[in-house]
């Protein structure tokens, strides 16, 4: 599946004037219920079916167009933003394997904001080529930081709240402050018009924390699935291998290989060994409980 004979199939959005119009237009595609979804995804996995691969596509613009709206604020043509996620979603689709047990949704979720965030880090003088993975942190989470911490403060941040941004990601305070003057030159209005003359607003299309109410109750459901598979396919893995996955994967402050090296005296490089063959494992039992329960539609 090429981006170009996707693309050509799509919904044409031509600049920031027919924003509105393709807005309308995505609207009309019906989301998928679970087997749809997973029936639509293994024709185009096993048979190549375009048509297939083109309703995964179409039922998922709706949900590009929510996350391209979140990154409105950088300054950038909205109309390149849901390109670029678009992109991201074809590629998703394309890797796609319904048989890991998750939705398309979740999964394309990640490609789509990678596509949109790599195209932000490409257009900003202020993200070049080399810069660390904690700066890339903070240019997309300052925003939302600044908004939890100090919700109602305007120009430059307090000290105590640099302080407490750079500590809860890993960067320098004199690179909060930079970051933030520079991002402020760059916000707009969330209640200009999608288009001159008409009442809709762009904060109507903006990305909140929550999702459309179809994808939120699927997700919610597919999230609890995930938990209790989980809790019960980790028992099969060992004291050693549990707790070094656990530290690895599963926790919000993950350790470093050179930590629990020390920790359990033994090289880094056996750590990452134990680290994999466990993950490895974990992921085939969670597979084959997810089918035995049936969490999985059948051929």
């Amino acid at each position: 599946m090429s981006n170009k004979s996707e693309i050509s199939n799509l919904p044409i959005l031509t600049g920031e004037g027919g924003l509105s119009l393709y807005l309308a237009q995505i609207k009309k595609f019906p989301m998928l219920d679970a087997e749809e979804e997973y029936m639509l995804a293994k024709n185009w996995r096993e048979r190549g079916n375009l048509k297939s691969a083109h309703k995964l596509v179409t039922s998922h613009l709706r949900l590009v167009a929510k996350i391209a709206m979140g990154y409105r604020g950088y300054g950038l043509p909205v109309s390149e933003l849901i390109s670029e996620g678009n992109i991201g979603l074809m590629q998703a689709v394309k890797k796609f394997d319904p048989d890991k047990g998750f939705r398309l949704a979740t999964y394309a979720m990640w490609w789509i904001k990678a596509g949109i965030q790599e195209y932000v880090l490409r257009s900003w003088s202020l993200v070049k080529m080399g810069t660390t993975a904690a700066q890339k942190k903070l240019f997309f989470n300052l925003k939302k930081l600044k908004k939890q911490i100090a919700p109602t403060q305007e120009g430059d941040l307090r000290e105590e709240h640099v302080k407490e941004i750079s500590d809860r990601l890993g960067v320098k305070s004199d690179e909060v402050v930079s970051m933030n003057r520079r991002m402020m030159g760059q916000e707009k209005s969330l209640n200009e018009p999608v288009k001159e003359g008409e009442k809709d607003e762009w904060q109507d299309w903006v990305v909140d924390d929550g999702l459309d109410q179809e994808l939120y109750v699927s997700q919610k459901q597919e999230l609890d699935e995930k938990k209790s598979l989980l809790s019960e396919s980790i028992k099969i893995l060992n004291e050693r291998e549990k707790k070094i996955l656990e530290a690895r994967k599963l926790s919000n402050n993950p350790k470093t290989l050179d930590e629990l090296s020390k920790k359990y005296k033994i090289s880094r490089e056996r750590v990452r060994q134990i680290e994999t063959k466990a993950f490895e494992k974990l992921q085939k039992a969670m597979l084959n409980s997810s089918k035995s329960k049936n969490l999985l539609p059948k051929n």
